[in-house]
């Protein structure tokens, strides 16, 4: 199957574009989710580079550090990475944990909120659906790269994997699990589920619910899947991307109980006092703009008086120039000397 294809000495990839494909719908549905809430949509246009560098970043790192079984037996190890940075760049190459990228792109809105003073979890509830259909769309590039696939399977839609692909000790099996298919259904599946819990429930959630949702759905699909997972990524013996799920999917899910719990009647007082601050911040917003529009008003106003004042003042210099012109004699130069005071026939006085 081919990977991609050439424009001149360029190579474009499949799974490049469906990563960029997955990010614009993700956008999207968060572009949406932000208007419904009556916020900037066009605010999404302005972090979603932030956050597909840094989740890409993120992404990449995670493969760094937790490389799956089979690059570990082609010597493809954390240590060699840091013993070759280098290699850490060659992407094309594979290599993208998506846990990471999820690290990597929380941080960066963590950071993009505090300096453009958003809510960062108001936002973060914002993208989780859209994230999900991103992840979703970009599982495929897993198809064409043939990779992500689980155990033998003679199911019916078991795929086919290239001889080339196949993982040591399975090279005469041709039939796999479709891993990354399962992964895309679920996502998708769990994207209805989160905006519809958003419709319904909207008047009940705190901010953070949502992508609180996120961090159990998403973490729950690795975990179960990761059963059918030929290829793991052992640390220390460890599965690390089940562990891992597995820790962040019970903490989510402790904390969304006790936030509508233990901790309930202080988030909705701290949302009711944000809410209010809120208003008061749009409110001045409001004022500073009219002021200055006012402000603008006024200076366009005495611009137009002094315009108006200026075209008098030159009328009333031509009346005098055409007065002048009509009106005043016209003088010899020797004329003008008896009107400066220099009489002919006082030399002949002195005299």
């Amino acid at each position: 199957m081919s990977q991609g294809f050439n424009i001149g000495p360029i190579t474009i990839r499949y799974y490049a574009l469906l990563i960029i494909l997955g990010a614009i719908a993700g956008a999207w549905i968060t572009s949406r989710q932000a208007k419904k809430h009556g916020h900037d949509p066009e605010i999404v246009l302005d972090v979603l580079p932030w956050l597909l560098v840094a989740g890409i970043i993120g992404a990449r790192l995670w493969h760094v550090f937790t490389p799956s079984a089979s690059n570990q037996a082609m010597g493809v190890t954390t240590e060699n990475y840091l013993r070759n940075p280098i290699e850490i760049l060659k992407m094309w190459k594979g290599g993208l944990g998506i846990p990471g990228g999820v690290i990597g792109g929380a941080l960066a809105l963590l950071i993009y909120s505090k300096a453009k003073k958003l809510n960062f979890l108001q936002w973060a509830d914002f993208i989780a659906p859209g994230l999900l259909i991103a992840q979703a769309i970009g599982r495929w590039g897993n198809f064409v790269n043939q990779e992500v696939y689980g155990m033998p399977s003679n199911l019916p839609w078991a795929i086919t994997i290239d001889l080339q692909y196949r993982i040591t000790g399975f090279a005469h099996v041709e039939k796999y699990h479709p891993l990354f298919l399962y992964e895309s259904i679920l996502n998708l599946i769990g994207a209805g589920v989160l905006l519809l819990v958003d419709k319904k429930f909207s008047k009940k959630l705190f901010q953070g619910d949502i992508f609180l949702g996120y961090l159990i759905w998403y973490p729950a699909v690795r975990f179960a899947l990761e059963f059918l997972r030929l290829d793991p990524s052992p640390v220390n013996g460890i599965n690390v991307n089940q562990t891992s799920m597995l820790v962040v999917g019970l903490l989510s899910a402790v904390f969304l109980v006790l936030r509508h719990t233990v901790w309930s009647e202080k988030l909705a007082e701290k949302e009711r006092l944000s809410a209010i601050a809120a208003e008061a911040n749009e409110l001045v917003e409001i004022e500073l703009d009219m002021a200055a529009d006012l402000v603008d008003e006024t200076v366009e106003d005495t611009l137009e008086e002094l315009e108006d004042v200026e075209a008098e003042i030159d009328e009333i210099e031509e009346e005098i120039d055409e007065w002048t012109a009509e009106e005043l004699p016209d003088f010899e130069e020797e004329d003008l000397h008896h009107l400066d005071g220099d009489h002919p026939d006082e030399e002949n006085m002195e005299e």
